[in-house]
C-alpha cells in the first residue's frame, strides 16, 4: 500500500480530547484548500473524535489507522 502524501505533519501525542482536535483545527485553518494534514496522536478517542471533526467541518478523512499505541489520521482540507 502506498502511502499518501501530506504537506503538513501534526504530533499531538501525550494530548488528551480536546486538544488534539483544536490544534488540528488551527492546523488546517492555515493550510490551503486541498492540501493534506497528517495527525500523530495518542488519545483513545481520537478517532471518533477525528470522525466527527472531519463530518462536521466538511474537511475529508483519507485514513485513520492504529499503529501500536498510535493514531495517524490523514485529513484533506476542504476547499475554501
Amino acid at each position: 500500500m502506498s502511502e499518501v502524501a501530506f504537506d503538513v505533519e501534526l504530533d499531538v501525542r501525550q494530548l488528551s480530547c480536546p486538544l488534539p482536535i483544536l490544534r488540528a483545527k488551527k492546523s488546517l485553518a492555515a493550510m490551503p484548500g486541498g492540501q493534506v494534514l497528517r495527525v500523530l496522536a495518542t488519545d483513545n478517542k481520537s478517532p471518533a473524535d477525528f470522525v466527527d471533526f472531519c463530518n462536521k467541518t466538511g474537511n475529508e478523512l483519507l485514513s485513520s489507522v492504529e499503529q501500536g499505541d498510535e493514531f495517524v489520521f490523514l485529513i484533506r482540507r476542504r476547499a475554501v
